[in-house]
């Protein structure tokens, strides 16, 4: 070791080679590195800020049909889901936009325009994607796309306006019977007890995946478990999602309440005949501080 290196000493602290990102509305920001040279006392209480003029934008992609060359069922019921999320955030002050069977191509042209928006006078940012999905991707109606890839999009350094913002991604993901299970193969039967209100059974294929600092992925059903779907009242998850909102989302801690739905779809069963099916949620928290949707001042 030459006489101009040393040995790191106890305590001290290295910082990645990016700088800290500014915001755009006078917040201080210091989750966009790893480490500072300044211990901070953090508060257990400390919210994010949510008295910008906007609650925000909320994506959206809904898709029920997929091109044949996909060889995907079609996900019915998720029009149900659709409405009622459309619903629920609107009823959070957030600005809806809707989008049914979009191309892949079309599904990125509209992250990427949303993402380039000013969102200076917004609380946060969702983003929801009710559709087929397989390991770190889900389907548009004519081709897959890279999860990471549209989380990307919103980090830091490529949308200055949503630094040290909350950034919600809901996914309602999954892969319907295209699996060789003969477990998967039997829940994929729809139940003939009720002809007009039948529950399909969609294995989990996405993964769990990290985004960044003020991100939260919301996810449908924890890893290698099943979603289910009513054909006629919407999936089990985006049902309890909803309902758990119009009750207590304008007043409850946002990751208490996915919690809560984490129980309440824990606790349905659906009986196939050939045993009891259950499922479970998951959610995967980057947020740096509390996160309430209290309703605005007129």
């Amino acid at each position: 070791m030459s006489g101009s290196e040393r040995q790191p000493r106890a305590g001290d602290v290295q910082l990645d080679s990016r700088p800290i990102l500014p915001t755009t509305d006078g917040n201080e920001n210091i989750t966009e590195v790893d480490a500072v040279n300044i211990r901070q006392s953090h508060h257990l209480e400390e919210k994010y800020k949510m008295n910008h003029q906007r609650r925000g934008v909320a994506l959206i992609f809904n898709h029920e049909y997929f091109s044949w060359q996909l060889k995907l069922n079609d996900r019915r019921g998720t029009m149900v889901d659709r409405d009622n999320l459309n619903r629920t955030l609107t009823n959070l002050g957030f600005e809806v936009r809707v989008f049914d069977n979009l191309k892949a191509e079309d599904v990125q042209k509209r992250i990427d325009e949303a993402s380039k928006e000013d969102h200076s006078n917004a609380d946060c940012f969702v983003c929801v994607f009710l559709s087929h999905g397989k390991d770190d991707h889900i389907y548009a109606r004519d081709d897959k796309i890279e999860i990471q890839t549209m989380t990307d999009m919103f980090r830091g350094d490529k949308c200055q306006s949503l630094v040290g913002k909350p950034k919600i991604f809901i996914i309602q993901a999954c892969r319907g019977d295209q699996h060789d299970n003969a477990v998967i193969a039997h829940d994929a039967t729809d139940s003939s007890k009720s002809p007009g209100n039948k529950t399909e059974v969609d294995a989990a294929g996405i993964y769990t995946l990290p985004a960044g600092a003020d991100f939260i992925m919301c996810y449908s059903v924890a890893q290698g478990y099943y979603s289910h779907r009513d054909t006629v009242f919407g999936s089990w998850y985006i049902q309890d999602l909803c309902e758990t909102l119009r009750d207590h989302g304008s007043s409850g801690e946002f990751t208490e309440l996915l919690t809560v739905v984490n129980r309440k779809v824990s606790d349905r069963t659906w009986n196939t005949g050939y045993g009891l099916k259950k499922q479970i949620p998951c959610f995967a928290s980057m947020l740096t501080k509390k996160l309430y949707f209290h309703p605005k001042s007129k």
